[in-house]
């Protein structure tokens, strides 16, 4: 069983997808806690809801950001794997050693294209025919880790930002839990910036490698 901890900043709907995924049985893992740096995020009450530990942390509390997050270490302990789902901070370098190729996180766009924020609005302004979503390993750059899985949505003449994000999120709570069960079960083999799963079948659409549980 793998233990994960969850850092949240918002609604919380992929935390509500691992949570699914888990009471369902497809998922191989336990939320051992989540963080929140939003005391007024909806993903606690998700946690509230399960019976999942949860802590919250305010950047604004600490006067070094390395303070923050030497908080965040101390509060998720001994988790094998750090899932960010939609936690809007920049994790440092001195984070991430405490937890090494064992960050993830979940972006509404094909990375490289439209890191950052607003990625959906971005790429229906830029006029794209495909956008999408993508778990990534964390690095010291914005959204720029090596990719893990990959989904492909197609954009339409009459999409805004609203529509393209719901599109993309069906993928994204697909991914996401697909991507932990990859690590619970020991299948995700990092060599440089590239991320291979052991025994999937690559080459397909609309995901890539294909998905096998969700």
């Amino acid at each position: 069983m793998l233990k994960i901890g969850v850092l949240v900043s918002g609604r919380g709907s992929n935390l509500q997808a691992l949570i699914e995924g888990i009471e369902q049985g497809k998922l191989q893992a336990k939320i051992e806690k989540v963080i929140s740096d939003n005391p007024y995020a909806y993903a606690l009450e998700r946690c509230k809801k399960h019976g999942i530990p949860y802590a919250v942390v305010k950047r604004k509390d600490f006067k070094k950001k390395e303070d923050f997050e030497k908080e965040l270490i101390d509060i998720l302990g001994k988790v094998e794997l750090v899932v960010l789902a939609g936690f809007m901070r920049i994790l440092s370098p001195f984070f991430l050693s405490h937890f090494p190729q064992r960050v993830i996180n979940i972006h509404p766009s094909l990375i490289p294209a439209f890191q950052g924020l607003e990625a959906q609005g971005r790429a229906v302004e830029f006029g794209v025919k495909f956008s999408g979503c993508t778990v990534h390993l964390v690095n010291e750059d914005v959204d720029a880790g090596p990719v893990i899985v990959q989904a492909v949505v197609p954009l339409f003449p009459s999409d805004n930002s609203n529509t393209l994000a719901e599109r993309i999120l069906k993928y994204e709570h697909r991914i996401l839990p697909q991507s932990v069960q990859w690590f619970a079960e020991g299948r995700v083999k990092i060599k440089d910036r590239h991320v291979l799963i052991e025994g999937a079948k690559y080459g397909t659409l609309p995901v890539n490698p294909e998905l096998e549980k969700f």
